[in-house]
């Protein structure tokens, strides 16, 4: 049995119009991969077709008149972040995504072709599975901390991509039953750990009379999501 932590790591990030994956368009985007030392990058600034509200410019930092000047055809863009997943996915790498729902529900929202050829690595599912109590924050910049590592330059696709494969290498050697899984059966668990963590939510949010008619619990993809856009 080959442990999924001898794969060659990538990893992806997306930068974006809303936080909403049915209804969000691409603003930045990142793949890199990470052979030992060096780390190859490619990352694209994508001219969405559609203003950026104020509250996504001030995360990200990018407003409508530098991806007007800089950005590329939206659909251009999305077509060659879709080619270079399958690339990765091709030459046998685990992809490492914090969040990953959101991003990969994203791409096949906007590309209803698009599927997951390989293995997917979520700390974010990963860390809520192993730490499940732990109280506070679980955004990416806080999950880096409690690991012992920092970032910098939360909301850049370069560097929460890099964060995300370093807490994909991190997190199996912090708790290391996670290595006993092969690509296989670590989609499976991470499939089935989403699950049961959306459906805990959903619990607490209908116990204190709260909306919880937006909580996901597909992984990695939002199958509900694509459909709603394709109808």
């Amino acid at each position: 049995m080959t442990s999924w932590t001898e794969m060659p790591l990538a990893a992806f990030d997306l930068e974006t119009t809303s936080p909403d994956p049915r209804t969000a368009r691409i603003v930045t985007a990142c793949v890199l991969r990470i052979d030992g030392g060096d780390v190859t990058r490619r990352h694209w600034v994508a001219n969405p077709g559609i203003p950026i509200p104020p509250a996504a410019t001030e995360i990200h930092g990018y407003g409508d008149e530098y991806v007007q000047k800089h950005g590329r055809p939206h659909d251009e863009v999305v077509a060659e972040v879709v080619a270079e997943l399958q690339a990765v996915w091709r030459e046998g790498r685990a992809l490492a995504i914090y969040n990953g729902s959101f991003d990969l529900t994203l791409i096949a929202t906007q590309d209803p072709t698009f599927q997951v050829a390989g293995l997917v690595v979520d700390p974010f599912v990963l860390d809520k599975q192993v730490d499940r109590f732990r109280k506070g924050s679980r955004k990416l910049s806080a999950v880096m901390i409690h690991y012992g590592m920092r970032l910098d330059d939360a909301h850049d696709a370069e560097a929460d991509a890099l964060a995300a494969a370093r807490l994909a290498w991190k997190l199996p050697r912090v708790h290391p039953y996670l290595a006993d899984y092969t690509a296989d059966q670590l989609m499976e668990r991470q499939t089935h750990w989403y699950r049961e963590e959306a459906h805990r939510f959903r619990d607490y949010l209908r116990r204190n009379d709260r909306d919880h008619s937006d909580v996901r619990t597909e992984w990695p993809i939002d199958s509900a999501a694509t459909e709603s856009e394709a109808a």
